[in-house]
C-alpha cells in the first residue's frame, strides 16, 4: 500500500493515545485511504480539500458508489476525526467537513430476541463439559450485563466482584465502568470458575473466558460460538451477538427501567444512542394496550 504519512500519524495517535480498538482503527484507516485514492483521482489536494471538493465527495459517494445514509455518513465522520487532528497539530486551520450537511440516515430499529427465543438458546449449552460451562456462561452474561462483545473478551477474572455480583468493564475510549449480573449468570459463573475454567485455563491466564487451547477468547471466537449455538435451537432469524446487548436493553425498558439507567448500564455516552430502544418498547406497548384495553379491544373487533 503506498504511504502517507499524515493517515500513518493519525493511525497511530488512535492507537497510542486514544487506545481504539483495532476494529475501529482498521474502519477509519479504510474510510482514509478511500478518500485518498479519490484526491488522487481527481486531483485534489489530500490534505487541504475544499468545501466543494467535500460536498462532490458526498455525492461521489452517494450517486457512483451507492453508499447508504449511514455509511456516508460514518465515512465524513473518519474524515472529521482526521482533519480535526491536523488542526490540533497545527497543519492545516479549518476542517471543510464540518461545514456539511449529512445525508439523513435511515432508522433501523435494533433486533433483539424475544423471551422464548433466549430460553432456547440459554438450554443448549451442556453444563457438564467445560465449554458448555463456559458458552452457557458466555449467553448469561451477555444478556445479564449488556456488555459489547469486544468488552466480554477483554474481562480478567480480577475485575469481578462476587460480593456485590458487579463487574469492571473497559468500555470504548478506554471509559471504565460497572455492570451487574444477577442469580442465573451468578451460578453459571461459579460453576465455571470453580470447574471448566481450571481445565481450559493451561497458562495461568488473567483472562475469564478461554479458548480450547486456554488462551484468551476473540471476538470472532464468540462469534462462532452463537453461530453454533443458534443451530441447536429452531430460531430463524439473521443473529449476532450483539443482538444479546439489544435485548437486554429492551427488555429492561419493556420491564419499566428508566432510559438514563439503561444509557448508563450501556455506556453509551449520549441519550440519544439509547433512546433507539424506545422505538422497540414502544411498539410493545402499544401491542399489550390493543390487546388489553377493554375498549381498545372492542373498537378492534367491531
Amino acid at each position: 500500500m503506498e504511504k502517507n504519512r499524515y493517515i500513518d500519524l493519525y493511525i497511530r495517535y488512535l492507537n497510542i493515545e486514544r487506545n481504539y480498538s483495532e476494529k475501529t482503527i482498521i474502519s477509519y484507516e479504510r474510510d482514509l485511504w478511500e478518500f485518498f485514492d479519490y484526491c488522487k483521482k481527481e486531483q485534489i489536494n489530500f490534505i487541504k480539500p475544499t468545501y466543494d471538493d467535500a460536498r462532490f465527495y458526498i455525492m461521489y459517494l452517494k450517486d457512483k458508489r451507492n453508499n447508504s445514509s449511514s455509511s456516508i455518513s460514518r465515512k465524513i465522520s473518519s474524515l472529521r476525526g482526521f482533519y480535526r487532528y491536523l488542526i490540533e497539530q497545527e497543519i492545516i486551520e479549518s476542517d471543510v467537513f464540518y461545514l456539511l450537511t449529512l445525508p439523513k440516515k435511515e432508522k433501523k430499529l435494533p433486533k433483539f430476541f424475544s423471551y422464548n427465543e433466549l430460553e432456547q438458546l440459554f438450554v443448549v449449552p451442556d453444563l457438564n463439559t467445560p465449554l458448555g460451562q463456559r458458552d452457557s456462561l458466555i449467553l448469561e452474561m451477555l444478556y445479564a450485563t449488556g456488555v459489547r462483545v469486544s468488552e466480554l473478551v477483554n474481562i480478567k477474572v480480577s475485575d469481578i466482584t462476587m460480593s456485590d455480583n458487579s463487574i469492571k468493564v473497559l468500555g470504548k475510549g478506554n471509559k471504565e465502568r460497572i455492570v451487574y449480573f444477577k442469580n442465573v449468570c451468578k451460578k453459571r459463573l461459579e460453576l465455571y470458575l470453580n470447574d471448566g475454567y481450571n481445565k481450559l485455563n493451561k497458562s495461568a491466564s488473567k483472562y475469564l473466558f478461554l479458548n480450547k487451547d486456554g488462551r484468551k477468547i476473540t471476538t470472532r471466537g464468540i462469534e462462532y460460538i452463537l453461530d453454533k449455538i443458534i443451530k441447536e435451537t429452531s430460531i430463524k432469524k439473521n443473529i449476532s451477538p450483539h443482538m444479546l446487548r439489544h435485548s437486554f436493553a429492551t427488555h429492561l425498558l419493556n420491564e419499566g427501567c428508566n432510559l438514563t439507567s439503561v444509557q448508563e448500564l450501556l455506556g453509551h455516552e449520549s441519550l440519544t444512542a439509547t433512546s433507539i430502544y424506545t422505538h422497540v418498547t414502544n411498539d410493545r406497548l402499544k401491542e399489550v394496550y390493543y390487546s388489553t384495553h377493554p375498549r381498545a379491544k372492542k373498537g378492534k373487533s367491531s
